[in-house]
């Protein structure tokens, strides 16, 4: 089986996770694919491979003769979906040859389009999977998954030297908990790859730091005939709140190294009302001052409306691994090296978002990021490359073999 027939095999799997659940992993219906790749890593011959209770998949294989002292390698991808967007009754489409126009994706109305998606246009020639626009494509992370097995399978058929190497799936990446029980001990490996990125060239170091923010709204409620100086509308405190932070620093503003405020949910009535954010900044102290500024906002709500109006519980979830990975850069040496043997221009651009690598560097694994070949992630334009899902397994491959050698 190939890494292609694998990755469809998998996309068709519903794993959505749901950050509104308190169980691990968040929904049953992780198991199924958890249980389906420990099948097929045994199958590949990775004799250990197994699931624990929380959704966890292990697996390693021994080192060769004569590479014992090579240090373990680990390759680790996430099975859930995001739940920003349908992932259930997924059906991919293989584009052949793409020639780089616009694609109409399905019935649904959406259309994969180069206005949108510029990059479209160096994917010309290449083939493409894509949705039929009314789910996401589950490439983040599927396409790790794929290329992991895969490339599992091949080392073994080989033959070729390696050191000991270390596989790992996670559940529940997607809502923040991919790192939550998974074991540093019991998967063995000194340092790590996660396989869960974009562009197949593209090695991440660099992530946000990450922290979400949620506002609680008490207002007071009265007959608005007679409301002059006594209601207090949570929904108008709760629009007031947004406006009061900097302006121009939204997702849809910011690139690069610019962090941001993101609105990702909002609810309420005259008498209560809630706002979610989500708070990145790769720059530790420029993160500081961006929870500090939602504090500030609150007491400033609070001074106007009253003690008790406005509650803001501010929580981190990731830390920039950048600090950990810049101890251990042979990490990003040796994979740039090979994604260049690989005839392509490797790129180390910061990551807007985070993996589960950016936790597990913190918990005494240094684990970057490659590419998978998936682009448009979390919605129905999501797409995956075919050439470059290939091109991830030799890339992993030859990482195997850089560790092998030195």
């Amino acid at each position: 089986m190939n890494v292609v027939e694998r990755f469809l095999g998998y996309v068709k799997m519903y794993t959505t996770s749901c950050e509104d659940s308190e169980k691990t992993p968040s929904t049953e219906r992780q198991f199924a694919l958890a249980d389906k790749l420990v099948k097929e890593l045994k199958e590949a011959g990775v004799a250990d491979a197994a699931r624990d209770d929380k959704c966890y998949v292990y697996g390693h294989i021994p080192a060769t003769e004569g590479c014992e002292k090579a240090p373990a390698i680990g390759f680790i991808a996430h099975m859930d979906t995001a739940p920003d967007f349908s992932g259930e009754g997924v059906n991919p489409r293989i584009i052949e040859n793409y020639d780089g126009t616009d694609i109409t994706l399905g019935t649904s109305g959406r259309v994969l389009s180069n206005k949108d998606f510029p990059h479209l246009k160096t994917l010309k020639g290449k083939s493409l999977i894509v949705t039929d626009g009314k789910t996401l494509l589950g490439g983040d992370d599927k396409a790790g998954c794929a290329e992991i097995v895969a490339a599992a399978e091949e080392l073994i058929k080989s033959g070729a030297p390696h050191g000991r190497i270390c596989i790992g799936f996670t559940p529940d990446e997607e809502i923040g908990r991919g790192a939550d029980f998974f074991s540093v001990e019991k998967f063995g490996a000194k340092y790590a790859y996660t396989v869960d990125g974009g562009p197949v060239n593209q090695v991440e170091f660099e992530t946000f730091n990450a922290a979400k923010a949620i506002f609680e709204i008490n207002g007071f409620n009265v007959h608005p005939g007679s409301a002059k100086d006594i209601m207090i509308n949570a929904q108008l405190v709760a629009m007031e709140i947004d406006a009061n932070l900097p302006k121009g620093e939204t997702p849809r503003d910011t690139e690069g190294y610019e962090g941001f405020y993101h609105l990702c949910h909002m609810q309420g009535d005259v008498e209560k009302a809630s706002l979610y954010y989500i708070i990145r900044d790769h720059d530790a102290e420029k993160f500081a001052l961006r929870k500090a500024m939602v504090q500030t906002i609150a007491r400033k709500m609070n001074a106007k409306y009253g003690e008790g109006t406005v509650k803001v519980t501010v929580t981190d979830q990731y830390r920039n691994m950048a600090e950990v990975i810049r101890e251990n850069f042979h990490l990003i040496t040796n994979a740039t090296e090979v994604i260049k043997e690989q005839d392509l221009c490797p790129e180390t651009e910061p990551v807007r978002g985070g993996t589960d690598g950016s936790r597990l560097s913190f918990m005494g694994l240094p684990c970057p990021n490659l590419g998978t070949g998936t682009y448009a992630m979390h919605g129905p334009y999501e797409h995956t490359c075919i050439e470059e899902m290939e091109t991830s397994v030799k890339i992993i491959l030859g990482i195997i073999g850089k560790y092998a050698k030195n």
